[in-house]
């Protein structure tokens, strides 16, 4: 079996994979805590296979793709510790079959790299892959399949806990969708603020990118709030939250065939 980890700043998800042709067949997600040892990770781990009768042992592979530095290193520490493997970790450097036309590809995050190869993967070429983790990314993919660049802005919930903790009044909501943008009350305004204005986000900076790339643009979101946000916009044609997992087990078995 493969494990994959997926580290992003606020959340760590994880999620097995049975063999090449399989589907992911279970996933978790953790707190990203960079106090934790690879120990106390390991205990996390342990437990939620054993919720699904599985063990330690079973884990054979392991690819792990990061925003997280710090956490990497914990992350291999386990695998070599408790798996007895080293781990594929993504980078600029891995064997991908994806063009980066970045002024300087070093730049690029593994997590983007990960998601463009899953979208080309999973949907085929000329895409907008949004991402909707601590930051926003939209990563786009030419119709020739090369990573052209994209947007970074600012996650829904980094701009929910800004507004909240520079005003004195104003309340943390959840992230629910209001009935109308029109609001009578402070909570329900917050959330038609966030909720909608980050719709308008989305729909304003999609249609700009499209209108640069050409073409027939497919738009896919992933991510937490994906659901939430797909709702509201006008722009979305399909919705994936194992897009980042499904890219981790398709580059493992690309640099397994290659390597092996």
């Amino acid at each position: 079996m493969l494990l994959v980890v997926d580290i992003g700043n606020t959340h760590t998800v994880l999620g097995i994979y049975a063999d090449r042709n399989s589907e992911c067949l279970h996933h978790w997600r953790l707190a990203s805590d960079r106090k934790k040892t690879e120990d106390e990770y390991a205990v996390l781990l342990l437990a939620m296979l054993q919720a699904e009768g599985l063990q330690l042992s079973q884990l054979q592979a392991a690819a792990i793709s990061s925003t997280v530095p710090p956490l990497v290193d914990v992350w291999q520490k386990l695998c070599r510790k408790y798996l007895q493997v080293t781990p594929l970790v993504i980078s600029v450097d891995t064997h991908t079959n994806l063009p980066i036309l970045l002024d300087n590809p070093r730049e690029i995050g593994p997590d983007r790299i990960v998601n463009s190869v899953a979208g080309r993967a999973k949907y085929g070429n000329s895409l907008i892959i949004i991402d909707l983790g601590t930051a926003t990314t939209f990563d786009c993919v030419s119709a020739a399949g090369e990573f052209l660049g994209g947007v970074i802005a600012p996650g829904l919930a980094v701009s929910a806990d800004a507004l909240c903790n520079s005003t004195a009044r104003l309340p943390r909501v959840e992230f629910d969708v209001p009935s109308r943008a029109l609001a009578t009350n402070t909570v329900q305004a917050l959330q038609s603020g966030l909720v909608y204005g980050y719709a308008g986000l989305v729909d304003g900076l999609v249609r700009r990118l499209k209108a640069e790339m050409g073409g027939n643009v497919k738009v896919i979101v992933t991510g937490g709030l994906a659901s939430t946000i797909a709702k509201v916009t006008d722009c979305v044609d399909y919705v994936d939250n194992m897009l980042t997992l499904d890219g981790l087990k398709i580059l493992y078995d690309l640099n397994e065939a290659t390597n092996g």
